[in-house]
Parts: structure tokens; C-alpha cells; sequence
């Protein structure tokens, strides 16, 4: 059973930097697909940024230019660099990694249990 365990949340004032880090462990391989989704009180949860093995990122529109995503040199690690945080950046952080699809369907999805950032003005 894959597990992903997030760490590097905390409280900082706005226009700060935070680095939060995901390690994916129990499986053998790379997962495809890793990053970050967030979710605000009383709000749905967000894509925020996701990177594949091949380097392909996805962003949301609301964190471009301020948010890096990148894959660990060591397997299954991924960073999320958050720079010019907002009070509005305020969330749970949830690591994010999804095997690769086949013609058979979407492939496995994966969850860490969340990790608080919260954002002074």
C-alpha cells in the first residue's frame, strides 16, 4: 500500500515563503504523477501544482508565478516551493501522487493525510 506523508506546514506572515515536502513509500516504483492539492474551510479541494516523472507540471492560475513544483533527486519525493504566500493561500495541503493510466482506466490515486498552512496578513 502506497503511503504519502507530507511535512513543512506551519504559520507565516504574508509575503513569506514555505517549503513543504512529500515522500511517497511502499512501492518499488516511481509514481507517475505527484503534487499538491489544497483545500480551505468550506471550500472544495484545489488542484494546486502536479509533476509527472517526465517533468510535466500543472499548475493552478490562481499560484503561477509564485508556486514551484519539483520531483526529489530521491524516488517518489516531491517539493512545493510556495513564494509571496497570501492569506487567501491559507489550506490544508494534501500530497497528491496518481499511477499511470492504461487503456484498462485512470490509474491508482493516493492521498497523504494533509499538512496545515496558514497564512498571517
Amino acid at each position: 500500500q502506497v503511503q504519502l506523508v507530507e511535512s513543512g506546514g506551519g504559520l507565516v506572515q504574508a509575503g513569506g515563503s514555505l517549503r513543504l515536502s512529500c515522500v511517497a513509500s511502499g512501492t518499488d516504483y516511481s509514481v507517475w504523477q505527484m503534487g499538491w492539492y489544497r483545500q480551505a474551510p468550506g471550500m472544495p479541494r484545489e488542484l494546486v501544482a502536479t509533476v509527472t516523472t517526465g517533468g510535466r507540471t500543472d499548475f493552478a492560475d490562481s499560484v503561477k508565478g509564485r508556486f514551484t513544483v519539483s520531483r526529489g533527486s530521491a524516488r517518489n519525493t516531491v517539493f512545493l516551493q510556495m513564494n509571496d504566500l497570501k492569506p487567501v493561500d491559507t489550506a490544508i495541503y494534501y500530497c497528491y501522487g496518481q499511477e499511470l493510466g492504461t487503456e484498462r482506466g485512470r490509474g491508482a490515486e493516493y492521498w497523504g493525510s494533509g499538512t496545515l498552512v496558514t497564512v498571517s496578513s
